[in-house]
C-alpha cells in the first residue's frame, strides 16, 4: 500500500508529521471503536490527506474531537447508523465503513453515497482497497482487467508472497505490461503478476475463461499463452490466499 500511495498521483497523503501518536489513536478509538487495520496504518503513517478527491478524516488533538474533519466527529458515526464516515470529496460525495460488516481481520467494506439518492453502495472491500480502486478509475483502467483483478484490487493494492509471487496492483500493470509488450505479443491477455524469477502470470482479456491463470516465461510470449503455458489456478484470489502452491 505504501508503494501506491507515494507513488501514484492520484493519492495525496498528508506526510509523517501530521501523523498522530499511538496514544491519539487509541484515544480516538474508544470513541468510535476500533478502526480497520489498515485505515489505522494510513492515520498514524500519514495522519490524513487525499484520495482522489476525497479528503480522508484524521485523528484530531485533544480537545478537538468534535471538529469536522475529526473522525471522531459526532456527525461521522450519527447521520448513518452502523456506518462510520472516513472520507468526504469536495462535491459532497461520503465514504463509510459499513462497521455491522467487519471481517475477522478487523477489516470493513468501504462504501460511496454520491449523493444520487441511491445511498451508500459497494466501493472497495477494505480500506486498503479504496486508494487501489481510486488509483485505477483514474489511470484508466476501469476497475480492472477482469473480474478477478477487480476484486483483488476492491481488497488492496497488490500481492507480493514470501514465495516470490506478486500480483500487480494498478499503479504496477500498465508498466508491466508496457515494458514487456504484452500488447504485441499476447494480444488477447494481460499480464497481472509474476514469479520474481522470470515467468509472468497471464489471464485472457476478453472471453469465456477470464479466471483461469498461466505462468509463461516473459521472454517466451506468443498469443496463445494457454497452449504455451502452465495453467496454475482458476481462482487467483484463493491461490494467492494459499500461498501461491504449484
Amino acid at each position: 500500500m505504501r508503494e501506491l500511495v507515494l507513488g501514484s498521483p492520484a493519492v495525496s497523503p498528508a506526510g509523517g508529521a501530521a501523523a498522530p501518536s499511538v496514544a491519539a489513536v487509541a484515544a480516538a478509538e474508544r470513541v468510535t471503536g476500533p478502526l480497520p487495520p489498515s485505515f489505522r496504518w494510513w492515520l498514524t503513517t500519514f495522519g490524513g490527506g487525499r484520495i482522489g478527491g476525497a479528503e480522508t478524516a484524521v485523528v484530531a488533538p485533544s480537545g478537538w474531537q468534535d471538529e469536522y474533519d475529526a473522525v471522531t466527529a459526532p456527525w461521522r458515526r450519527e447521520e448513518r447508523p452502523g456506518l462510520l464516515a472516513c472520507a468526504e470529496e469536495p462535491d459532497g460525495a461520503r465514504y463509510w465503513f459499513d462497521l455491522t460488516e467487519r471481517r475477522a481481520d478487523g477489516e470493513c467494506p468501504v462504501l460511496c453515497d454520491a449523493g444520487d439518492g441511491l445511498g451508500p453502495q459497494p466501493f472497495a472491500a477494505t480500506f486498503a482497497g479504496f486508494p487501489a480502486v481510486v488509483v485505477a478509475l483514474a489511470t484508466g483502467q476501469r476497475h480492472g482487467p477482469n473480474p478477478a483483478v477487480a476484486e483483488l484490487w476492491r481488497q488492496g493494492p497488490g500481492v507480493m508472497l514470501p514465495c516470490g509471487v506478486q500480483a500487480y496492483g494498478p499503479d504496477v500493470l500498465p508498466e508491466r505490461n508496457a515494458t514487456y509488450e504484452v500488447a504485441r505479443w499476447a494480444p488477447d491477455w494481460v499480464l497481472v503478476g509474476d514469479d520474481s524469477g522470470g515467468a509472468g502470470l497471464l489471464m485472457r482479456r476478453h472471453g469465456a475463461d477470464r479466471s483461469s491463470v498461466y505462468l509463461l516465461g516473459l521472454g517466451a510470449l506468443e498469443p496463445d499463452v494457454a497452449a504455451a503455458g502452465e495453467r496454475v489456478t482458476g481462482d487467483l484470489g484463493a491461490w494467492l490466499t494459499a500461498g501461491a502452491p504449484r
